[in-house]
């Protein structure tokens, strides 16, 4: 009950709807069918691998907690096909056997193609319906709906697909809330991985290495587009054969995905004040506005309570999805200063005296408080690094990718930041990545008229950030483009004009 306790246990409520919805599917099929007559189609990869531990808790609700009690992890009697190709990754095959052997699966490895040696296993076994990983965008998903018979052609079957319409976040929230294991290649960047010969990791989680020796990916639940999920799926040759090939998808090749390559941070700001509507946040839109224009992308930003566990809730959520979050209020001496306290928790650890820190504060405040002194010169333990700069008059704190700010208004975060750009050649706090272009239209026409063409134009440019909002409602809709390639912007401006009549949009000024 692991799995069911994870879930549950959690604050995403999103995450608990697809659970729940993927559970009933499961427990509707286990009701229609016996378990003899259930199969689960594994394949090493991410989807199949939370198909799996849905599956486990899905049986155990269905037997009922009391007749499971004294069953252990590898009590999951539901049979498990497993197609076996020459062309697969050593690590999907060592990931599934090592599941394998983990939670006890009864494998039937079929070792011919898939649909023959699926077809003498229907007919060896009383097989009726079997699980699948499926989800929407998925190529074979087409048509498909969470209980569809098996196409034209095949041996005949049910078709169960319980995570059918969850997406790329939901299956790597799962993934992550759970800490359940998975292949190891999505840890180096790979996203959705197929053969050896038509797999490569995904070149938008690329980081620049300084040495130049070899590419460094990021893990795939950073990967900040799950539209861009199959950016890695390309058609490859032998080395030997092609040379280099590069990877391309949408127009764009994996030296262009490199180059558009996105860091994302978050922003928390921490307050009961801005909650309570009693002061503005001036940080949070001056740092976006800083971090947009060092071509970072800002996944979120969000304002909690003057409450240690909000902080902490909010932080480790954040921190294991972000390449840099941010942090600011709540720091200093009173009561509703928490702001350490709650990076502490999120990690795990406690606060401990920092002396290096202490020292600051003396030259600070001098003989004053001490005992206020001492408290705020608690810090995270083990995990905390000071950021010296000579126009700051304490250093900034950095606690892994957790940066706190002690500003409380525009003009204090310009200084910081100023000194933090400076600091990020010699700490490499921050990368320069290549800057955001952009471009604003104005139309006159109705969202109805435009709404399913703008659509299509998204599916078109996934590597674009195509917007639209109005001042009032009785003016103009704005659209805007923004990417990190002047000529794809063009190219879009333009798409969406063949989509109308001529002069339906007019170029205004960005700013």
């Amino acid at each position: 009950m692991e799995i069911d306790k994870a879930i549950t246990e959690c604050d995403d409520r999103r995450l608990k709807t697809k659970y729940s919805n993927a559970i009933y599917v499961i427990q509707r099929t286990l009701a229609l069918y016996s378990i003899e007559e259930v199969a689960f189609s594994f394949n090493g990869g991410k989807d199949s691998t939370v198909l799996l531990h849905l599956l486990r808790a899905g049986y155990f609700l269905h037997k009922g907690e009391k007749s499971c009690s004294n069953g252990d992890v590898k009590d999951f009697p539901i049979r498990t096909i497993y197609f076996e190709s020459p062309s697969a990754f050593p690590e999907i095959n060592s990931f599934t056997y090592d599941t394998a052997t983990t939670y006890g699966l009864q494998l039937d490895i079929i070792r011919s193609d898939f649909k023959s040696g699926l077809e003498a296993l229907l007919n060896a076994k009383p097989i009726k319906a079997i699980f699948l990983g499926v989800r929407m965008g998925d190529p074979t998903a087409v048509g498909q709906e969470q209980f569809s018979p098996s196409s034209l052609g095949w041996p005949p079957f049910m078709r169960v697909n319980p995570i059918l319409d969850w997406s790329y976040r939901d299956v790597w929230a799962f993934l992550l809330t759970c800490k359940v294991p998975y292949c190891s290649l999505y840890d180096q960047g790979y996203t959705s991985i197929g053969s050896i010969y038509d797999t490569v990791p995904n070149a938008l989680l690329c980081i620049n290495n300084s040495s130049g020796s070899k590419e460094v990916f990021r893990p795939a639940y950073l990967l900040s587009d799950g539209r861009l999920e199959r950016a890695g799926r390309v058609k490859k040759l032998p080395s030997s054969v092609s040379g280099h090939n590069p990877a391309v998808i949408n127009g764009l090749d994996n030296m262009d995905l490199h180059n558009r390559s996105l860091l994302t941070a978050s922003a928390i700001a921490v307050g009961d004040e801005i909650l309570f509507g009693t002061v503005e946040d001036q940080i949070g839109p001056s740092l976006c506005r800083k971090l947009h224009s060092f071509g970072w992308l800002v996944s979120q930003t969000a304002v909690v309570r003057n409450d240690i566990d909000s902080v902490a809730e909010e932080v480790e959520r954040r921190q294991s999805t972000d390449d840099m979050v941010f942090i600011y209020g709540g720091v200093g001496p009173l009561h509703s200063d928490v702001t350490t306290a709650g990076v502490a928790k999120a990690f795990g650890v406690r606060l401990a005296p920092d002396e290096e820190f202490e020292e600051y504060l003396r030259h600070l405040i001098g003989d004053q408080c001490t005992g206020d002194r001492n408290e705020m010169a608690l810090l995270p333990e083990g995990i905390t690094e000071l950021l010296h700069h000579e126009k700051l008059i304490v250093p900034l704190i950095k606690c892994k990718n957790v940066i706190i700010l002690t500003a409380t208004n525009a003009l204090e975060l310009d200084e910081e930041w100023n000194c933090l750009i400076e600091l990020m050649t010699s700490d490499d706090v921050l990368l320069m990545m290549q800057s955001f272009v952009s471009k604003h239209l104005t139309t006159n026409l109705t969202d109805v008229e435009i709404a399913r063409p703008l659509s299509k134009l998204c599916l078109e440019f996934p590597d674009l950030y195509i917007g639209c909002h109005r001042k009032s409602r009785k003016e103009p809709l704005v659209l805007y483009f923004k990417g990190k390639d002047q000529d794809r912007i063009e190219s879009a401006v333009e798409a969406l004009n063949k989509k109308f009549c001529p002069g339906a949009f007019v170029e205004i000024n960005s700013s």
